[in-house]
């Protein structure tokens, strides 16, 4: 997040808006003459109070919420990251993984370079700053850095008080530009405009770099491969359903995965019931489509954390029980189909269906939106081993019976694509397919294979 207003309270604001895509750590750095910043473990009203915060104040400013997937959940991992340069103060704030973090880390090390964090975020910054004494020209670092990367990066920099928005040249992660009152903004999701009483201008394109002032905001970009890679499961799942990425509304793209998945697994039940929040667009689509009647089957605990971006599985298996309750009266005697966006490693749907079993249900079903995720992610969501996946060496047969589902069902990839209405080319399922956008070691690459021979 990155704003060129009064920056403090509206980013904080902003950060809440975007909670839901980090919940272990929150910061944010702020320019008054120089940059100073506050972030710590937490939520983000957690961090973000008391007197330190109270007494930061600028007109520009950058924010992180964090969900770790390259290092540890720890406080020196938190962001933004800031550090003195020979060429002045530099901020920044990383969405995504670098695929070739560790190449660069150890090449590095081995010229005598020093780290003081685990994430791959400290070396774009160290990568940057380098490139900052090199050339006054703040742009020209940022490109050459770029070139250096390989992988996903959705980022926010403050260099002095100069605030730049960047997105990879394949486009992994969203990022989208907007005007808020007496500035403009930069943030993951156009959501954050709509709560700010502001306007969304459109997506940062992949490769582009954006840099806002408080009158507007310049535009260049960097050489880009002719497909771009954009993340399905933003659509699937992570991004708020209000949000708008790569010019599609995420709320109506689930209801189209839900739709489709109806036609291509009908199931005789009697209720359609999500799995709150993520699950609720798909099972709407699916009721829609499929002519059985929808209902509120759960009862959402609203002080939870999202267990699927947690990041140990014991505290997943906890959250859940806290995060979900059945309403019998739904439930109770029927034939009920329950509908959710992902079964990624397949303990959390099997203790739904105990749940909506012990709460008298006669049949469970279970159709998900996402086809069988089978290898991991490189890109930033945290999928990193194929032995963690309920998909991996079982057919769709056994992963019913592992979460105890009296049938199972998931959108083919075909559908899926047709479903996010996107051009397969500029899609990446990597982690449905095991073909991926970058050179990854020991992987496929996508393109040496048509999407179509895998549908």
């Amino acid at each position: 997040m990155a704003l060129t207003c009064n920056a403090t309270n509206s980013l904080k604001k902003a950060l809440r808006v975007i909670q839901h895509r980090g919940q272990e750590s929150a910061g944010i750095a702020v320019f008054d003459g120089q940059i100073r910043s506050v972030r710590g473990m937490g939520l983000v009203h957690e961090v973000l109070c008391g007197r330190e915060f109270d007494s930061l104040s600028g007109t520009t400013g950058i924010g992180h919420v964090r969900y770790s997937t390259t290092g540890t959940s720890s406080a020196e991992n938190c962001q933004p990251i800031v550090v003195t340069t020979s060429a002045g103060e530099l901020a920044l704030g990383h969405n995504g993984d670098i695929v070739n973090a560790d190449k660069i880390r150890a090449k590095l090390q081995s010229e005598g370079w020093a780290f003081l964090t685990t994430t791959d975020s400290e070396i774009i910054v160290r990568i940057l700053a380098n490139e900052l004494t090199q050339t006054t020209d703040a742009v020209r670092a940022i490109k050459n850095t770029m070139r250096i990367l390989d992988g996903a990066y959705s980022l926010v920099i403050m260099i002095g008080g100069r605030v730049f928005g960047v997105r990879d040249p394949l486009g992994f992660r969203p990022l989208c530009m907007g005007k808020v009152p007496n500035g403009f903004a930069i943030a993951s999701e156009s959501a954050v405009f709509d709560i700010m009483h502001g306007e969304f201008i459109r997506d940062v394109a992949p490769g582009e770099i954006v840099e806002i002032t408080s009158e507007g905001y310049t535009s260049s970009k960097v050489p880009c491969p002719m497909h771009s890679a954009h993340c399905m499961f933003e659509w699937v799942y992570f991004a708020r359903p209000d949000s708008i990425i790569d010019g599609k509304e995420v709320y109506r793209l689930r209801k189209n995965i839900g739709r489709k998945l109806a036609e291509e697994q009908p199931v005789n039940a009697d209720v359609v019931v999500a799995v709150p929040d993520s699950g609720r667009g798909h099972a709407l689509g699916f009721s829609e489509a499929s002519g059985i009647k929808y209902e509120e089957g759960f009862m959402k605990n609203r002080y939870v954390e999202r267990t699927f971006i947690l990041p140990e599985q014991n505290k997943r298996d906890e959250g859940v029980l806290l995060k979900l309750n059945p309403i019998r009266s739904t439930v109770s005697g029927k034939r009920v189909v329950i509908v959710d966006d992902s079964i990624v490693r397949g303990t959390t749907m099997r203790r739904i269906v105990e749940m909506v079993r012990r709460a008298g249900a006669k049949e469970v079903h279970v159709r998900i939106g996402c086809p069988p995720v089978r290898a991991p992610c490189y890109y930033g969501i945290d999928m990193k081993t194929r032995e963690q996946f309920a998909a991996t060496n079982r057919t769709v047969e056994e992963i019913s019976r592992m979460i105890t589902a009296d049938s199972l069902g998931y959108t083919s990839i075909k559908g899926l694509v047709e479903a996010l209405e996107m051009p397969e080319g500029d899609l990446c399922v990597a982690c449905l397919m095991g073909l991926y956008p970058t050179n990854v070691p020991g992987e496929k690459m996508r393109f040496q294979q048509t999407l179509e021979t895998h549908l």
